[in-house]
Protein backbone atom coordinates (compact mmCIF):
# COMPACT_ATOMS: atom_id res chain seq x y z
CA UNK A 1 0.00 0.00 0.00
CA UNK A 2 1.04 3.47 -1.24
CA UNK A 3 1.96 6.19 2.01
CA UNK A 4 0.94 9.71 1.10
CA UNK A 5 1.04 12.64 2.70
CA UNK A 6 -3.13 13.63 3.06
CA UNK A 7 -3.77 17.57 1.45
CA UNK A 8 -5.81 19.79 2.97
CA UNK A 9 -6.56 21.93 -0.09
CA UNK A 10 -9.35 20.79 -2.31
CA UNK A 11 -10.95 22.67 -5.55
CA UNK A 12 -14.83 23.53 -4.57
CA UNK A 13 -16.92 26.35 -4.97
CA UNK A 14 -18.94 28.77 -2.61
CA UNK A 15 -22.72 30.00 -3.54
CA UNK A 16 -24.90 32.36 -1.27
CA UNK A 17 -25.23 32.30 2.94
CA UNK A 18 -27.14 30.66 5.74
CA UNK A 19 -26.93 26.74 6.49
CA UNK A 20 -24.11 25.42 5.41
CA UNK A 21 -24.85 22.82 2.72
CA UNK A 22 -21.99 20.38 1.54
CA UNK A 23 -22.26 18.61 -1.65
CA UNK A 24 -19.53 15.14 -2.56
CA UNK A 25 -19.78 13.70 -6.21
CA UNK A 26 -19.68 10.69 -7.09
CA UNK A 27 -16.11 8.56 -8.72
CA UNK A 28 -14.91 9.94 -11.74
CA UNK A 29 -17.23 12.96 -11.73
CA UNK A 30 -16.39 16.10 -10.13
CA UNK A 31 -18.11 19.56 -8.50
CA UNK A 32 -20.46 20.33 -11.47
CA UNK A 33 -22.56 17.27 -10.51
CA UNK A 34 -24.34 19.89 -8.60
CA UNK A 35 -24.96 22.75 -11.27
CA UNK A 36 -28.20 22.25 -11.21
CA UNK A 37 -28.54 22.17 -7.24
CA UNK A 38 -26.90 25.24 -6.67
CA UNK A 39 -28.74 27.82 -7.85
CA UNK A 40 -31.86 26.77 -5.79
CA UNK A 41 -30.21 26.44 -2.81
CA UNK A 42 -28.01 29.47 -2.65
CA UNK A 43 -31.21 31.52 -3.62
CA UNK A 44 -33.10 29.72 -0.79
CA UNK A 45 -31.26 30.72 2.24
CA UNK A 46 -28.11 28.08 2.35
CA UNK A 47 -24.67 28.13 2.04
CA UNK A 48 -23.29 26.01 -0.70
CA UNK A 49 -20.45 24.21 -1.00
CA UNK A 50 -19.26 21.51 -3.86
CA UNK A 51 -15.67 20.42 -4.20
CA UNK A 52 -14.05 18.14 -5.76
CA UNK A 53 -12.60 14.78 -3.92
CA UNK A 54 -9.14 13.66 -3.84
CA UNK A 55 -8.14 12.28 -7.29
CA UNK A 56 -10.88 14.07 -9.19
CA UNK A 57 -11.45 17.50 -11.06
CA UNK A 58 -8.85 19.95 -10.08
CA UNK A 59 -8.11 18.91 -6.54
CA UNK A 60 -4.64 17.26 -5.72
CA UNK A 61 -4.27 13.77 -7.59
CA UNK A 62 -1.56 11.87 -5.55
CA UNK A 63 0.53 9.65 -7.57
CA UNK A 64 -0.44 6.24 -6.89
CA UNK A 65 -2.18 3.39 -8.97
CA UNK A 66 -3.90 2.16 -5.84
CA UNK A 67 -5.69 5.15 -4.42
CA UNK A 68 -7.57 4.02 -0.89
CA UNK A 69 -10.99 5.10 0.26
CA UNK A 70 -9.42 6.10 3.62
CA UNK A 71 -7.50 9.08 1.63
CA UNK A 72 -10.40 10.31 0.17
CA UNK A 73 -12.15 10.58 3.78
CA UNK A 74 -9.05 11.88 5.32
CA UNK A 75 -8.81 14.59 2.79
CA UNK A 76 -12.52 15.59 2.56
CA UNK A 77 -12.62 15.52 6.75
CA UNK A 78 -9.57 17.53 6.52
CA UNK A 79 -10.90 20.56 3.89
CA UNK A 80 -14.21 20.38 6.13
CA UNK A 81 -12.07 21.64 9.16
CA UNK A 82 -10.37 24.01 6.72
CA UNK A 83 -13.98 25.92 6.19
CA UNK A 84 -14.23 26.91 10.04
CA UNK A 85 -18.03 26.43 9.58
CA UNK A 86 -19.57 28.07 12.81
CA UNK A 87 -22.59 25.44 12.73
CA UNK A 88 -23.47 21.80 11.85
CA UNK A 89 -23.84 21.29 8.33
CA UNK A 90 -26.37 19.19 5.64
CA UNK A 91 -24.54 17.00 3.24
CA UNK A 92 -25.19 15.96 0.11
CA UNK A 93 -24.14 12.83 -1.19
CA UNK A 94 -23.88 10.72 -4.49
CA UNK A 95 -22.99 7.13 -5.25
CA UNK A 96 -19.21 7.61 -3.52
CA UNK A 97 -20.00 10.78 -1.92
CA UNK A 98 -22.67 8.56 -0.43
CA UNK A 99 -20.05 6.54 1.10
CA UNK A 100 -18.26 9.24 2.11
CA UNK A 101 -21.07 11.24 4.24
CA UNK A 102 -22.36 8.47 5.76
CA UNK A 103 -18.73 8.01 7.00
CA UNK A 104 -18.75 11.40 7.90
CA UNK A 105 -21.95 11.12 10.33
CA UNK A 106 -21.06 8.56 11.23
CA UNK A 107 -17.84 9.74 13.00
CA UNK A 108 -18.80 13.72 13.24
CA UNK A 109 -22.32 13.38 13.70
CA UNK A 110 -22.07 16.76 16.02
CA UNK A 111 -21.47 18.62 12.71
CA UNK A 112 -24.01 16.82 10.48
CA UNK A 113 -27.03 18.19 10.52
CA UNK A 114 -28.84 16.12 7.89
CA UNK A 115 -28.22 13.76 5.05
CA UNK A 116 -29.35 13.67 1.59
CA UNK A 117 -28.22 10.25 -0.02
CA UNK A 118 -28.38 9.75 -3.63
CA UNK A 119 -28.41 6.31 -5.03
CA UNK A 120 -25.48 6.13 -2.60
CA UNK A 121 -22.72 3.41 -1.90
CA UNK A 122 -22.71 1.58 0.90
CA UNK A 123 -22.03 -1.86 0.36
CA UNK A 124 -20.30 -3.90 -2.41
CA UNK A 125 -23.42 -6.69 -2.43
CA UNK A 126 -25.67 -3.75 -4.23
CA UNK A 127 -23.01 -3.79 -7.54
CA UNK A 128 -23.59 -6.25 -10.23
CA UNK A 129 -22.07 -9.44 -10.34
CA UNK A 130 -20.25 -8.23 -13.27
CA UNK A 131 -18.50 -5.29 -11.86
CA UNK A 132 -18.29 -6.78 -8.56
CA UNK A 133 -16.04 -9.46 -10.02
CA UNK A 134 -14.27 -6.47 -11.80
CA UNK A 135 -13.24 -4.48 -8.98
CA UNK A 136 -12.33 -7.40 -7.64
CA UNK A 137 -9.12 -7.37 -9.31
CA UNK A 138 -6.32 -5.30 -7.80
CA UNK A 139 -5.61 -2.39 -10.44
CA UNK A 140 -7.71 -3.78 -13.47
CA UNK A 141 -10.27 -0.98 -13.19
CA UNK A 142 -7.98 1.77 -13.22
CA UNK A 143 -5.69 -0.46 -15.89
CA UNK A 144 -8.74 -0.31 -18.16
CA UNK A 145 -10.02 3.08 -17.63
CA UNK A 146 -7.16 4.78 -17.67
CA UNK A 147 -6.66 3.78 -21.17
CA UNK A 148 -10.05 4.66 -22.68
CA UNK A 149 -9.84 7.60 -25.02
CA UNK A 150 -12.27 10.19 -24.28
CA UNK A 151 -13.91 9.93 -27.77
CA UNK A 152 -14.98 6.49 -26.95
CA UNK A 153 -15.97 7.23 -23.33
CA UNK A 154 -18.20 9.72 -24.80
CA UNK A 155 -19.86 7.14 -27.33
CA UNK A 156 -20.60 5.05 -23.89
CA UNK A 157 -22.14 7.96 -21.88
CA UNK A 158 -24.18 9.12 -25.05
CA UNK A 159 -25.73 5.47 -25.67
CA UNK A 160 -26.45 4.90 -22.37
CA UNK A 161 -28.09 7.92 -22.22
CA UNK A 162 -29.98 6.90 -25.27
CA UNK A 163 -30.45 3.29 -24.03
CA UNK A 164 -32.23 4.91 -20.67
CA UNK A 165 -34.33 7.31 -22.39
CA UNK A 166 -35.93 10.14 -19.83
CA UNK A 167 -39.26 9.91 -18.41
CA UNK A 168 -40.92 13.12 -20.26
CA UNK A 169 -39.84 10.82 -23.54
CA UNK A 170 -37.28 12.58 -24.41
CA UNK A 171 -34.37 10.61 -26.78
CA UNK A 172 -31.82 11.42 -23.87
CA UNK A 173 -31.73 10.64 -20.05
CA UNK A 174 -29.02 13.46 -19.62
CA UNK A 175 -28.41 16.87 -21.58
CA UNK A 176 -26.21 17.57 -23.66
CA UNK A 177 -23.88 19.58 -21.41
CA UNK A 178 -23.92 16.89 -18.65
CA UNK A 179 -22.76 14.02 -20.84
CA UNK A 180 -19.63 16.57 -22.42
CA UNK A 181 -19.45 17.35 -18.59
CA UNK A 182 -19.15 13.69 -17.70
CA UNK A 183 -16.85 12.26 -20.67
CA UNK A 184 -14.39 15.31 -19.59
CA UNK A 185 -14.70 14.41 -15.84
CA UNK A 186 -14.03 11.00 -16.77
CA UNK A 187 -10.27 12.24 -18.12
CA UNK A 188 -9.46 14.64 -15.22
CA UNK A 189 -9.64 10.99 -12.77
CA UNK A 190 -7.20 9.77 -11.35
CA UNK A 191 -6.74 5.82 -13.11
CA UNK A 192 -5.63 5.20 -9.12
CA UNK A 193 -9.02 5.94 -8.39
CA UNK A 194 -11.20 3.20 -9.59
CA UNK A 195 -9.17 0.47 -6.61
CA UNK A 196 -11.07 2.80 -4.29
CA UNK A 197 -13.75 0.24 -4.08
CA UNK A 198 -11.69 -2.62 -3.15
CA UNK A 199 -10.84 -0.79 -0.11
CA UNK A 200 -14.42 0.46 1.21
CA UNK A 201 -15.81 -0.85 4.21
CA UNK A 202 -19.38 -2.53 4.28
CA UNK A 203 -21.40 0.27 6.42
CA UNK A 204 -24.59 -2.07 6.71
CA UNK A 205 -24.26 -3.17 10.31
CA UNK A 206 -24.16 0.85 10.79
CA UNK A 207 -26.98 2.14 9.08
CA UNK A 208 -29.33 1.46 12.82
CA UNK A 209 -26.75 3.61 14.56
CA UNK A 210 -27.21 6.54 12.27
CA UNK A 211 -29.93 8.34 13.53
CA UNK A 212 -29.33 11.75 11.84
CA UNK A 213 -32.41 12.59 9.56
CA UNK A 214 -31.93 11.35 6.26
CA UNK A 215 -33.63 11.39 2.56
CA UNK A 216 -32.45 8.75 0.76
CA UNK A 217 -33.30 9.43 -2.69
CA UNK A 218 -32.51 7.51 -6.11
CA UNK A 219 -33.34 5.92 -9.13
CA UNK A 220 -35.79 3.45 -9.67
CA UNK A 221 -33.93 1.98 -13.02
CA UNK A 222 -30.47 2.03 -11.51
CA UNK A 223 -27.89 0.00 -13.81
CA UNK A 224 -24.88 0.44 -11.33
CA UNK A 225 -26.24 -0.08 -7.97
CA UNK A 226 -29.34 -2.27 -6.96
CA UNK A 227 -32.67 0.00 -6.18
CA UNK A 228 -34.19 -2.20 -3.49
CA UNK A 229 -30.93 -1.85 -1.61
CA UNK A 230 -32.20 1.89 -1.33
CA UNK A 231 -35.02 0.91 0.17
CA UNK A 232 -33.53 -1.71 2.75
CA UNK A 233 -30.83 1.35 3.40
CA UNK A 234 -33.83 3.76 4.60
CA UNK A 235 -35.70 1.06 6.14
CA UNK A 236 -32.47 0.16 8.25
CA UNK A 237 -32.17 3.66 9.04
CA UNK A 238 -33.94 4.95 12.49
CA UNK A 239 -35.01 8.66 11.25
CA UNK A 240 -34.41 8.10 7.33
CA UNK A 241 -37.37 8.78 4.00
CA UNK A 242 -37.38 7.10 0.91
CA UNK A 243 -38.03 8.52 -2.20
CA UNK A 244 -37.58 7.12 -5.55
CA UNK A 245 -37.61 8.85 -8.98
CA UNK A 246 -37.90 6.93 -12.59
CA UNK A 247 -34.34 7.51 -13.37
CA UNK A 248 -31.19 6.17 -13.65
CA UNK A 249 -28.08 6.50 -11.20
CA UNK A 250 -27.86 9.74 -11.53
CA UNK A 251 -31.09 11.42 -10.75
CA UNK A 252 -29.81 14.85 -9.77
CA UNK A 253 -28.85 15.20 -13.46
CA UNK A 254 -31.20 13.33 -15.49
CA UNK A 255 -34.01 14.82 -13.37
CA UNK A 256 -32.77 17.96 -12.23
CA UNK A 257 -36.33 19.64 -11.31
CA UNK A 258 -38.19 16.50 -9.71
CA UNK A 259 -34.85 16.12 -7.41
CA UNK A 260 -34.73 19.32 -6.59
CA UNK A 261 -38.20 19.33 -5.45
CA UNK A 262 -37.15 16.91 -3.17
CA UNK A 263 -34.41 18.18 -1.82
CA UNK A 264 -36.37 21.30 -0.79
CA UNK A 265 -39.03 19.30 0.62
CA UNK A 266 -36.91 17.42 2.69
CA UNK A 267 -34.59 20.69 3.80
CA UNK A 268 -38.20 22.45 4.29
CA UNK A 269 -39.75 19.79 7.22
CA UNK A 270 -35.68 19.85 8.38
CA UNK A 271 -34.95 23.58 9.47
Amino acid sequence: MDNIEIPTIANYVQRGDGIPVIMIHGIAASLHDWDDLLPDLSSSGYACYALDLLGHGDSPKPASHTYQIDWLFDHFDKWMASLQLAEPAIIIGHSLGGHIALEYARRVSAWTRGLILVDPFYSRSQLPFLLRNTYGHKNLSGQVAGRIPEWLFRVFVDMTSVAMGHSAGATHSLPERIRAQTALDYTRTAPGVYNILNTMADLTDHLPSISIPTLVVWGDRDQTLSPSSFTKMASNMPHATGRSIRAGHVPHQSNAPEFNRAVMEFLNELV
